[in-house]
């Protein structure tokens, strides 16, 4: 209910804005023809109305993550461009309403005469429009230079894409373990998620993103699912480069609600559904990624044991729920720490707190961070937050929960400040 209010709130907000610039901008472009005018006219509120009723339909409705990120994005980067033009307008209208009150003030104090009540409207007049040697009004250059810094948070769209795309970034994470057997402490671990092949357009980049994950020498390595868009094929051309991702103790994968064909194939069991996840599983072991499908694996340094459980897809809403946890977990009773490989963050809250409380990490991905906000130290934020409590980075509630941003892309082929991440954790006893 609290966030219907909100939504509610905010679209009135952006309502208001909307009217404020268009007619703002119809005022200083007054000589446009009126086929102009009417063309502007539609697509302005089209496009309005169009986000308005897209960011309910993104919150409220089971659309792709792709669609929503791309609802939301937009709406986001047009909103903002329009709050970055406001002052401009609200210099412009203090200006005018400042020039006529004091106009108005001159006048009471005087007996106007016919030749000062003209010189007066002629002042107010040119205060809106060309006085003698000026190229353009007043008014006209302060929309105008609204519009130029309304255009800038549009314009970081296209930047993301040139350069945000493989802009890799190692983030680093001390996970502290009180359980954890000494044989294990100060040893790393690496995660990479959401890899999204049938996106990629750059082999270069992406292969020198693998080669930056190799050069931190992990000891280990977690994939946290969405191999590929919708088939298995799309990985073809990457199978190469991502078989470079070893590491001395294993490289560990579970799958992503993309990797299984469903958005391709539908919710069927047909019999090139069944082949294309034959595929995805036979993918990961060429290579050399042990996939764990609702089971678990022991890692054993120096005679000690830690616990590794991955399962499949499990997600809230619409996103299907192939994982089985009481499969995964068979066996570990006697294990000192165990750490979990789910695709969706929303598992965690959904099931692992209250029923799972002797897993000590989950690593997650899904999110992508919407490909798009502001990452910084001790600050974040980002559209999908109104999705996703956990969304980014590491969560503690008695047990831990690291979300990932992922290394690839999904329908906006960039990213905007939400950059492409490879962690490396350093489990800790301390």
């Amino acid at each position: 209910m609290g966030r219907t209010i909100f939504l509610t709130i905010l679209c009135f907000v952006v309502i208001l804005l909307d009217f404020y610039c268009y007619y703002a901008i119809v005022a200083v472009f007054k000589n446009w023809k009126n086929r102009t005018k009417k063309i502007f006219k539609i697509t302005w509120w089209s496009i309005s109305i169009t986000l308005i009723l897209g960011v309910f339909a993104a919150i409220y409705l089971n659309l792709f993550l792709s669609a929503r990120a791309i609802i939301l994005v937009a709406f986001f980067l047009i909103s903002t461009g329009k709050l970055v033009m406001l002052p401009f307008l609200l210099i412009d209208d203090l200006r005018r309403l400042t020039i006529k009150i004091f106009r108005k003030l001159k006048t009471e104090e005087q007996r106007p005469t016919s030749e000062a009540i003209t010189n007066n409207n002629t002042a107010i007049a040119q205060s809106n429009n060309k006085i003698a040697g000026e190229p353009i009004t007043r008014s006209a250059f302060l929309v105008k230079a609204g519009l130029i810094a309304g255009a800038v948070p549009l314009s970081s769209l296209s930047w993301g894409i040139i350069s945000g795309a493989y802009d890799y970034q190692i983030r680093r994470v001390t996970l502290k373990l009180p359980n954890l057997p000494k044989a294990f402490d100060g040893i790393t671990l690496a995660q990479i998620t959401d890899i999204h092949s049938g996106s990629f357009y750059n082999k270069t980049a992406v292969k020198g993103g693998v080669e930056m994950l190799m050069a931190e020498k992990p000891d280990f390595v977690f994939f946290t699912g969405d191999l590929v868009n919708n088939l298995t094929s799309e990985v073809k051309d990457y199978q190469d480069i991502f078989s470079k991702v070893t590491a001395p103790l294993g490289v560990y994968s579970v799958l992503g609600n993309h990797d299984y064909g469903d958005y391709h194939f539908g919710k069927g069991t047909s019999p090139a559904k069944v082949k294309n996840l034959q595929d995805m599983v036979a993918t990961h072991k060429i290579m050399g990624w042990d996939l764990l499908m609702n089971e678990n694996r022991r890692l054993k340094v120096g005679g000690e044991e830690i616990g590794i459980v991955g399962i499949e897809n499990w997600g809230m809403g619409r996103f299907p729920k192939y994982g089985k946890m009481e499969l995964a977990m068979q066996n570990t009773q006697d294990l000192p720490v165990k750490l979990l490989l789910s695709h969706d963050p929303s598992h965690w809250r959904g099931e692992v707190l209250e029923k799972y409380k002797d897993i000590d990490v989950a690593f997650a991905g899904h999110t992508h961070g919407m490909q798009f906000g502001v990452r910084l130290k001790d600050v974040q934020w980002s559209p999908v937050q109104y999705i996703y409590k956990e969304w980014a980075g590491l969560y503690r509630e008695q047990q831990q929960l690291y979300v990932n941003v992922g290394y690839g892309f999904l329908g906006y082929p960039g990213r905007v400040g939400m950059l492409p991440e490879i962690t490396i954790f350093t489990l800790s006893r301390a």
